[in-house]
């Protein structure tokens, strides 16, 4: 890359987790020279399918396919989750080569044996979308127009997100190694931690067993004033992170391993007498998806109904 070439870093992220980006963005920056510009994406106009079976799962979930749009179909980009740090030069991601196809996707999972037992975990972890590498030049993605494929029939929510049917697979690499999506594993060759399961992540629960990664990345913006505690504690205030969070990050690396497990204890203890529901706005529009599309599965199953021919006109 040129030294005058900027890394584009677009950020999945809803409100719940917004003061996670600029952590995310300090652990890019601190480790490279070279110029990168993080661009957070929060609450773009996305269109809403008509088959609310086919709707986000998450207030994001659309924002990648927005990227080429938003950079002007011009150069690369990179796409993240708000929930990771990066540990390397993110100059090694930016440089795989594309070897003629539109996107760069993981190429492989690793550690599911043990990652999956870890408690809020789900039973398989599948390879994912979440980090990213995008041709923009190449890439005529409109958003309003892939919902609208949907809308037709044309392919549904998985197959979108998980397959990604919009590109034929000759234009997608598999070549974004584990190491740059490292769900919820660390180790000396871990790029990017992926705080992925919901459940455990740092700033909403106790526990996690990689969380010290993140809370040394928020002590270290802390001491050179790069984040406040009263940015912290207003997240708390507002229901986002857990109360015991500023505890952690403060005293925990200094608590004996050995205590660790009652340190934690105690700190759930604390939270749940506060009164602290852990993603309470995620889960709670969770719900709210889950409704609708009951009463959108009910609507469609009296339509079917009402258009079956009665006993009396089949026998005609």
């Amino acid at each position: 890359m040129s030294n005058d070439e900027i890394i584009r870093v677009y950020v999945g992220v809803d409100r719940s987790q917004l003061l996670a980006v600029p952590v995310l963005e300090y652990s890019i920056k601190r480790h490279t020279t070279a110029n990168v510009e993080v661009i957070p994406m929060l609450d773009l106009p996305v269109p809403v399918p008509a088959d609310p079976r086919n709707g986000q799962r998450t207030g994001f979930s659309f924002s990648r396919f927005c990227i080429p749009k938003l950079a002007g179909y011009k150069g690369k980009a990179i796409y993240m989750d708000a929930d990771m740090l990066v540990l390397r030069d993110i100059r090694e991601l930016w440089n795989i080569p594309f070897d003629g196809a539109k996107i760069i996707i993981q190429q492989e999972v690793k550690h599911t044996e043990d990652t999956t037992q870890k408690v809020g975990a789900p039973k398989v972890r599948k390879k994912q979308c979440a980090v990213m590498l995008l041709d923009c030049d190449r890439l005529h993605w409109d958003v309003e127009d892939i919902v609208h494929g949907m809308d037709q029939g044309r392919y549904d929510y998985d197959q979108l997100m998980s397959e990604l049917i919009i590109l034929d697979e000759e234009h997608v690499k598999y070549g974004v190694p584990f190491e740059w999506n490292s769900l919820e594993h660390w180790d000396t060759d871990t790029r990017l931690i992926h705080y992925t399961d919901v459940y455990t992540q740092p700033w909403s629960a106790c526990g996690n067993k990689f969380a010290w990664v993140w809370f040394s990345e928020v002590r270290r913006m802390l001491a050179d004033k790069t984040l406040t505690e009263a940015s912290i504690r207003e997240e708390i205030k507002l229901g986002y992170f857990r109360p015991s969070l500023i505890r952690d990050i403060k005293y925990r690396h200094l608590i004996p391993a050995f205590l660790h497990k009652m340190w934690d204890t105690k700190n759930a203890a604390l939270d749940r007498l506060s009164g602290y529901v852990p993603h309470k706005a995620v889960y709670e529009a969770k719900r709210e998806r889950q409704r609708v599309i009951k009463d959108y599965e009910a609507q469609l199953l009296a339509k079917t109904a009402a258009d079956l021919p009665t006993s009396n006109e089949a026998g005609r």
